[in-house]
């Protein structure tokens, strides 16, 4: 059994991870010795450097931390990676990042939030209502949260996590509230079928301590549940729930609403975090706020000065010409998500979707969804499948879901050629970049193009 009082030096292979970059910075905080290795240098491992966290990315023996208690890595991490092995080979301990992360967490009074979509701004937006409420609150996040600018805030009394069902890597928590957005078809390479991965749900509601509260979306099945603990519901819609909302108008951008919830309303409420569907995690997020003893003054004024987290439906162009939003959405449901968002804040304007297909296997899966989702744009282009960590798998291409997707205004392009077409094509009216790999790279010049 690991006793992180007993851990000094720390090393992570793949730091630059959102996931693993929060705890990382949680360790730094908290007075450990942290370094590791990751690929390649980004903006995230920028911040890391400048907060006095030393990051090698070269893989060799030469530049690991020979003195380091425990080692921390993320599936992400290939089987062949030179230091990876010769950490296990030299018997460290080494340790998934979810182990440390409920190693973490537990310690405080644990708010685990999962779900197939919907986690980090529903763990942003938690975060962010308990900070404001004045909380002692850490927060370990799936994004960049723009209200604090980090995927990590630190505090020492409530603990808010993203409880990751890949690779069950949410079973290691073992909270006082859960909260469940969402159950859906995904990461069939690890369960096979939605079957298993409602068994995975229901093995992560049996973690909750005694005493605890279950909040499930009420789209979740009731099967999935703890009939030892404290059970409630919410929705957007469904007025049978425990917490649902009235009320709702889209005004100049921004959406208005009440929030029922058992004892009363919390009225008049503003939200400039966009789409319906962020609506819904607000109302989740309120709900456990509001079971731990928030008040509805402090709900309303926290959910009324959320900025949003980084690659949510993050707005980076508004003007008379061009408006440009981009979104981490990577699965069907979360395309229909921002998609039908978009729609309903700007129903007149051409919609122009570029979309990068994230893995092979989930392109391979969900393909004729995918199809689906995005026949539902008026101008489509592709870029190619980012693998993150998995090998190619022969036939499955961009080319497979373009080929059924039904509108005639579609393509596949490389990241320059977007850069190029969106430069010269005068007809952008808005712009959505969605998907989960490496084409968060064309953001900012697609920002820059556009503002100009």
């Amino acid at each position: 059994m690991i006793q992180l009082s007993n851990i000094q030096r720390i090393y992570f292979l793949g730091i630059g991870g959102i996931g693993m970059s929060a705890l990382a910075r949680f360790f730094n905080l908290h007075g450990k010795i942290v370094s590791g290795y990751d690929k390649t240098r980004t903006a995230l491992t920028n911040e890391l450097e400048k907060e006095g966290i030393r990051i090698t990315f070269d893989d060799s023996i030469e530049t690991l931390d020979k003195q380091a208690d425990l080692v921390i890595f993320t599936p992400a991490i290939p089987k062949d990676h030179l230091q990876y092995n010769w950490y296990v080979q030299h018997n460290y301990k080494v340790v998934k990042r979810a182990q440390v992360l409920g190693l973490a967490a537990n310690s405080m009074f644990t708010i685990a939030i999962a779900g197939s979509h919907g986690k980090t701004s529903t763990s942003s937006i938690t975060a962010h209502i308990l900070h404001e409420a004045n909380k002692s609150v850490a927060a370990f996040l799936g994004g960049i949260c723009i209200n604090f600018n980090s995927n990590f805030i630190d505090g020492n009394v409530y603990a808010v996590a993203e409880a990751d069902e890949f690779d069950r890597s949410f079973l290691h928590l073992e909270p006082n509230i859960a909260l469940i957005t969402s159950i859906d078809t995904d990461h069939l390479d690890i369960y096979g079928n939605l079957a298993a991965i409602e068994e995975s749900f229901q093995q992560f509601c049996n973690k909750i301590r005694e005493n605890g509260i279950l909040i499930t979306n009420s789209i979740v099945s009731k099967n999935i549940s703890n009939k030892n603990v404290k059970q409630l519901r919410y929705s957007l819609t469904d007025t049978s729930a425990d917490y649902y909302i009235k009320n709702l108008q889209i005004e100049d951008g921004k959406y208005l609403f009440d929030i029922v919830h058992p004892t009363g309303v919390i009225e008049n409420i503003v939200s400039y975090y966009g789409g319906k569907h962020n609506i819904e995690n607000a109302i989740g997020a309120s709900a456990i706020a509001l079971n731990i003893g928030v008040s509805a003054e402090d709900i309303r004024n926290a959910l009324a000065t959320f900025r949003g987290v980084k690659r949510r439906f993050e707005t980076h162009v508004r003007n008379k010409k061009h408006v440009y939003i981009d979104d981490y959405a990577h699965h069907p449901r979360e395309l229909d998500a921002t998609i039908g968002a978009i729609k309903e804040l700007y129903p007149n304007k051409k919609l122009t979707l570029v979309f990068q297909p994230h893995l092979f296997s989930r392109t391979q899966d969900l393909c004729d969804e995918f199809a689906v989702s995005l026949s539902k744009v008026d101008e489509l282009i592709l870029l190619d499948i980012y693998p993150a960590r998995e090998k190619p798998i022969a036939g499955v291409t961009s080319q497979i879901i373009l080929d059924k997707v039904s509108i005639d205004n579609k393509r596949i392009l490389s990241k320059q050629a977007v850069l190029d077409y969106v430069k010269d094509n005068a007809s952008i009216e808005v712009l959505l970049t969605v998907g989960a790999g490496d084409i968060d790279t064309i953001v900012q010049p697609l920002h820059n193009i556009l503002e100009k």
